[in-house]
């Protein structure tokens, strides 16, 4: 590794390739002082990026890429999206998507070794795919990034050039947990048994559940990510301390990072393991907690699509929900308010008209109850949906248009 300046590290870079294709730290991970050199530098490029936060680049010439769309790639004219599996991308930047480079932010070294800190994702990937073609791995070292344990150690002699800064990581707006999240996580919660292995999604609805969860024991985390509700379930003794927390990557607050930084009990794994529907079928009781968008009468959900436009994208929902129900007493759960306040509408429709992120859940839950999917017919599985997941004031269309879909339906007396 060849410690750089910013304006030494612009002489390095090569400017001449035509529009190569830059894998640079998603999430809160991304290494903008790097980045802005490269922008710099090169003037066309590819930018492959998980969950994108605002602030990329963003001009004639840059061509964004992504599996999982994130607000700074969001509505962005040049936007490719590559629908995957979070399991799969690897995969994509070994196949179809190989990197000509790769921007990390580390930890700064010891003994040796830098560390992906919080976020290692599919960065391990990226970099055996471009270490294969001879491309370039750069660094940038900060001192306020944690270091890590597990797959994301990195010797420095697999870095190229490193640049140095010392600044705080970005942290997510606060959510504040609302009575309908708080409801929907009370409900959640009482589907979790004890001893439980927890994987979570992103969002106020996964946040508020792990809030709910603190008077449990021998309670594990085997997830994709984590964020401030983790260290809350150690701090109240729910966490099974003989057994390691483990996630791909992480994103909270300033104090999320300090607990994560050198914790043996914190281990952060390549995508490819984390994520793995066979490897997670392995965990006994794993309870899969996701949000959507929408869900319909057949018992799917969307997670990716507003109105047929990309959102974000499959995630790790699809491989969770697999590994949840091949797991041991597992459980894939399915969480969402009934009505989207903003847009004024339902969340449960009759049919998705878009492409359906995951189906085949255990439960179905909102504010107004909770509908058992697995086990259940499909006409039992829709007349739940309407009767405990569906706003009141919605459930005579919903019956009305599931009648005309061809399922049995019922109709309460008040809709009689």
């Amino acid at each position: 590794m060849r410690l750089l300046s910013e304006s030494r590290l612009a002489t390095v870079l090569p400017a001449a390739t035509t529009c190569p294709r830059v894998v640079v730290s998603g999430n809160h991970a991304t290494p903008r002082h790097a980045l802005t050199v490269l922008d710099e530098v090169l003037p066309e490029y590819r930018l492959f990026a998980l969950n994108a936060q605002p602030g990329l680049p963003d001009r004639d010439g840059v061509v964004l890429e992504t599996p999982f769309v994130g607000p700074g790639m969001r509505g962005k004219r040049a936007l490719r999206y590559f629908p995957s599996r979070l399991s799969l991308v690897p995969n994509l930047l070994r196949q179809s998507l190989p990197p000509d480079i790769v921007l990390v932010h580390t930890s700064t070294p010891v003994d040796g070794c830098v560390s992906l800190g919080t976020e290692v994702n599919i960065l391990p990937a990226a970099i055996e795919a471009v270490r294969a073609r001879g491309g370039l791995v750069i660094a940038q070292l900060n001192l306020r990034m944690p270091h890590t344990y597990g797959d994301g150690v990195l010797p420095c002699d697999e870095v190229d050039y490193a640049i140095e800064v010392d600044e705080p990581l970005t942290s997510p707006t606060p959510r504040e947990i609302g009575e309908v999240s708080r409801a929907i996580a009370e409900r959640v919660a009482a589907l979790v048994p004890e001893a439980a292995t927890l994987q979570m999604g992103i969002g106020a609805v996964p946040d508020a559940v792990l809030a709910a969860l603190t008077g449990r024991k021998g309670l594990t985390v085997w997830s994709e990510m984590f964020s401030d509700g983790v260290p809350a379930l150690e701090r109240a003794g729910a966490l099974d301390p003989d057994a390691p927390v483990t996630a791909s990557f992480v994103f909270g607050s300033q104090e999320l990072y300090r607990w994560v930084d050198r914790n043996p009990r914190v281990r952060l794994l390549r995508t490819e393991k984390t994520n793995d529907p066979g490897l997670i079928a392995r965990r006994p009781r794993l309870v899969s907690i996701n949000s959507a968008l929408q869900v319909d009468l057949y018992a799917q959900a969307n997670a990716s699509r507003v109105h047929g436009v990309i959102y974000s994208g499959f995630g790790g929902q699809t491989d969770f929900v697999v590994g949840a129900l091949h797991s041991p007493g597992g459980r894939a759960i399915v969480a969402l308010p009934s009505w989207h306040p903003k847009a004024d509408v339902s969340t449960v429709v009759p049919r998705l008209t878009g492409p359906v992120t995951s189906f085949q859940h255990s439960y179905l839950v909102s504010e107004q109850g909770t509908a058992t999917i697995w086990g259940h017919d499909a006409g039992e599985q829709a007349q739940q949906i309407i009767d405990h997941v569906a706003h009141p004031r919605v459930r005579d269309e919903l019956t009305d248009a599931g009648l005309d879909l061809g399922f049995p339906l019922r109709r309460s007396p008040s809709e009689s």
